[in-house]
């Protein structure tokens, strides 16, 4: 098959989930290109190797890459990310009909603002359209704060059903999101649960755990995002009720809006006890997990957060480390199902120390028998190549469902 895959996000931004998609489904033998545009996330800043103009091709892994103009931005503010979105999908719309081979099968990977390219394509192709829900909206908008009235989420709601009609088939990545979809009307058989998947070669036990730069603390590492969505300040509150234990320390990895704050709120609370390693190459994470008693992910008490499965939850597995899940719902029942660790309370500083302090107090040979039990559950349930293959036959699948009906891929009346 020829694929195409439409993505706000590639690298060099820190998206290995998608590169190696792109490239697995390669080494099974399909001709795979992305439409994307120039790298500006996290920071909101052009790679300085991208500079933006009208087109640029390139190969990056074997993938042939078309890149058209965006509008660089990560801020707060509502309008700026707003024009982000909407620029790749109005370049992509009116360069990519002009300069990428036709493909077989358009994927398209929320947001949703490149739907409009897809769904272009795809009828210029008459290829079936897949759209992959890896975060639901309006609900990931207004659990940001980026969209706070009724209307504008009037006005995404009903472009999320229009996308959903017009798609042959739609990946969601969690029970939760399934469900919803299905609640809200969209026909059962198109909705397909087919979780991310792990490397778990790159994301594995290392040998290095004990390295002097770890030190002889009991070491909580959060590595990803940093932004509202996260709520990383339950981790100072934390630190801070956990202050006279001088065996404990959070350590934070990434970079997002809410960095900046954060540093100055550990700084003026005077919280020694946490560190920033700011923003890291993809490439040092797995080195990073191995310095780790426990990883942990959080997320702020909102629906949405309760049906979504941060892909750092897969990696933590992977990597075979406890986790520490303070999230409601499909995350924590991922942890407790691989028996992989402790959940605990969201936006809770009281519920994150505690946590913290059984997992320290537990004898070795237990904490032991946890990390094992995260390795296995992402070997087992979450493996790049297991999980490919299933979304290699949900493209197969509708390619040749539209052969069969030419009308299938159409939006329905």
């Amino acid at each position: 098959m020829n694929i195409l895959i439409v993505t706000h996000y590639f690298p060099p931004e820190p998206h290995r989930l998608i590169e190696e998609l792109a490239g697995t489904l390669k080494d099974f033998g399909h001709t795979v290109r992305v439409l994307t545009g120039f790298p500006n996330w996290p920071s909101g800043r052009l790679h300085p190797d991208y500079p933006v103009r009208f087109l640029r091709r390139e190969r990056l892994s074997g993938v042939a890459v078309f890149r058209t103009p965006v509008y660089p931005d990560h801020s707060r503010s509502a309008i700026k990310r707003i024009v982000n979105l909407l620029s790749l999908a109005v370049s992509a719309t009116l360069i990519a009909p002009f300069v990428v081979p036709r493909c077989d099968v358009v994927w398209v990977i929320s947001p949703p603002a490149l739907a409009l390219p897809g769904w272009l394509l795809s009828r210029l192709w008459k290829a079936p359209l897949i759209y992959d829900v890896q975060d639901m909206w309006p609900e990931t908008l207004a659990s940001t704060q980026m969209m706070k009235s009724s209307w504008s989420a009037t006005v995404v709601g009903w472009l999320m059903n229009r996308i959903y009609r017009a798609c042959a088939s739609i990946r969601v990545v969690t029970p939760g999101f399934r469900n919803d979809l299905i609640g809200k009307g969209v026909a059962t058989e198109k909705v397909h649960y087919v979780p991310n998947f792990v490397d778990t070669e790159f994301y594995a036990p290392r040998a290095n755990e004990n390295s002097k730069e770890r030190g002889t603390r009991f070491r909580v590492i959060y590595a990803g995002n940093i932004g509202s969505s996260q709520g990383l300040g339950v981790v100072l509150d934390a630190a801070e009720i956990l202050r006279d234990e001088a065996a404990v320390e959070f350590v934070l990895a990434g970079d997002g809006v809410d960095l900046p704050a954060l540093k100055l709120a550990a700084a003026d609370r005077r919280l020694e006890n946490v560190k920033f390693l700011g923003r890291l190459a993809p490439s040092e994470m797995s080195l990073l997990y191995s310095t780790a008693d426990a990883l942990l992910v959080h997320l702020r008490d909102e629906p949405i957060h309760r049906i979504t499965i941060p892909h750092k939850t897969l990696a933590y597995l992977a990597a075979g480390k406890p986790v520490i899940a303070a999230v409601r719902g499909d995350v924590a029942e991922v942890v407790r199902a691989a028996e992989a660790g402790i959940a605990c309370e969201p936006d809770c500083g009281m519920a994150l120390a505690e946590a913290v302090k059984k997992l320290a107090a537990m004898p070795e040979p237990a904490r032991l028998k946890l990390a094992q039990n995260a390795r296995t559950a992402a070997c087992r349930e979450y493996s790049r190549v297991a999980v490919v293959r299933k979304l290699e036959g949900l493209c197969r699948n509708a390619v040749e469902t539209s052969r069969v009906s030419p009308l299938a891929h159409r939006s329905e009346a």
